[in-house]
């Protein structure tokens, strides 16, 4: 009788690709379904057809992730272009904040286990090693958050990056905040919806010839400048940003304006002379931290004169979280804080002004946001060779991220208008009070 030979070994059962390993390991620290297609250096593709795919140029973007396993993380996975999201990014950032959202997806408690297994897939995907350098365009700042020198090192990190930077990005009235978007004809754009903005802050103020503004945060001096051609009031124009300053001085001798318009580079606190007609912070406030906040309503109110306007046009949050999140702070704007609505209203009316009219803009920054996004990949070429490719992509990540947060409703931007009350038998540019209607309120602010 013969004996049956020994079957042979079966054949070794091939390791996943890394991107199969990849994906498994996310759900598992996720505690869910992973919402996106993962694509990997070794060529291996794993998830849900149909989504977004998330492509990892190298380990080093795993070893970025294991140090910092968070959104600054994964930002900076971006930035250097170690990591790269195929097609729409809004797209991919509009599933995976929806997961978060309507999922509940966020890591869950890990077991000894669990970790070991997370251990050893890092290990055998390279990476673990040595923590790779934050990209250059990540703001390193000093002292206390702040104090004035602080303060000029954060505004100079996102308004110094180059006015040639900011005159490709923007309209030519040089204006960095939301637009009022007042018509959807074709041959209406970002200028003319700008343009109408400042319209309505100058019509709110009651800005007339004469009438003393104080324009605290200037920008580029798109307010200072509308004002004075067009209102013929006199501007005092702040900033901390030297190359704004240049820039307005630059604009003021070119328009013919220096009988009405003056510029100081210096901080909101060093202002000393007061009684203006009217002051206006437009998108300058989310700098002011949130214990100083205070003062700076101290500040608005001071700066008036009895019956004088204040605007306030301010970014908002629609949680108690401050600040923009860990990317906006490291890379944008370091130190921003925002609130809700509500508080901002309340920390005015605390400094003894009076709320006459808020009017909430969010849909309009949808929309000057992505029009800034499609300037910026219409011209992606002459971005990159101006700032370099990682500034460019810290651009591309901040303009759609922000897109997508106002059109989903966690943050906000608002125009509030205040009055510093007079005094029994005083009178100032508010009058008795307001008219019935806050269209009569403008026109009755309006040049006559």
């Amino acid at each position: 009788m013969t004996s049956t030979p020994p079957a042979p070994p079966a054949p070794a059962r091939p390791r996943a690709g890394a991107a199969h390993q990849l994906h498994a390991l996310v759900e598992q620290l996720l505690g869910g379904r992973l919402p996106l297609r993962l694509r990997a250096w070794d060529g291996s593709v794993a998830g849900p057809e149909g989504a977004p795919v998330v492509v990892i140029r190298s380990r080093r973007a795993l070893r970025r992730l294991v140090w910092q396993p968070d959104e600054l993380g994964l930002a900076q996975a971006y930035i250097t272009g170690e990591l790269e999201v195929e097609g729409d990014l809004a797209d991919g950032l509009r599933v995976l904040w929806g997961a978060v959202r309507d999922r509940g997806l966020r890591p869950p408690r890990l077991t000894v286990g669990d970790r070991a297994r997370a251990v050893r897939t890092a290990l055998r995907l390279g990476a673990v090693g040595v923590r790779p350098p934050a990209p250059a365009a990540q703001a390193r700042l000093t002292g206390s958050p702040h104090s004035r020198a602080r303060d000029r090192a954060a505004i100079s990190h996102h308004y110094d990056l180059s006015n040639d930077f900011y005159a490709l990005l923007l309209d030519e009235t040089m204006a960095y905040s939301c637009g009022y978007w007042t018509s959807g004809e074709p041959g209406y754009g970002p200028a003319d919806a700008q343009r109408d903005k400042l319209e309505l802050i100058c019509r709110k103020l009651a800005l007339r010839p004469g009438a003393r503004l104080l324009d605290i945060g200037c920008g580029w001096g798109s307010l200072t400048l509308y004002a004075a051609e067009e209102f013929r009031a006199r501007v005092t124009a702040v900033t901390l940003a030297g190359e704004q300053a240049a820039y307005v001085r630059a604009q003021v001798a070119a328009r013919g304006l220096e009988e009405l318009v003056e510029v100081r580079l210096c901080d909101y606190r060093d202002i000393e002379a007061g009684g203006y007609d009217a002051v206006s912070s437009v998108e300058m406030g989310e700098h002011v931290g949130d214990a100083e906040y205070p003062a700076f309503t101290a500040t608005l109110y001071g700066m008036l004169g009895p019956g004088g306007r204040v605007l306030v046009q301010q970014m908002s949050r629609s949680t108690t979280v401050p600040g923009g999140g860990a990317f906006i702070e490291s890379y944008i704007a370091p130190d921003m804080h925002m609130r809700p609505l509500g508080e901002t209203v309340s920390l005015l009316e605390g400094a003894g002004l009076e709320v006459r009219a808020v009017e909430a803009m969010r849909e309009h920054y949808v929309r000057t946001i992505r029009a800034w996004h499609r300037t910026l990949e219409e011209r992606w070429g002459e971005f990159t060779e101006l700032v370099g490719a990682g500034t460019a992509r810290v651009w591309r990540l901040y303009l759609v991220g922000s897109a997508l947060a106002f059109e989903e409703g966690r943050m906000g931007v608002d125009q509030i208008l205040a009055v510093r009350p007079a005094a029994a038998g005083e009178s100032g540019m508010c009058g008795s009070g307001p008219p019935g209607t806050l269209r009569e309120w403008y026109q009755d602010g309006g040049r006559r």
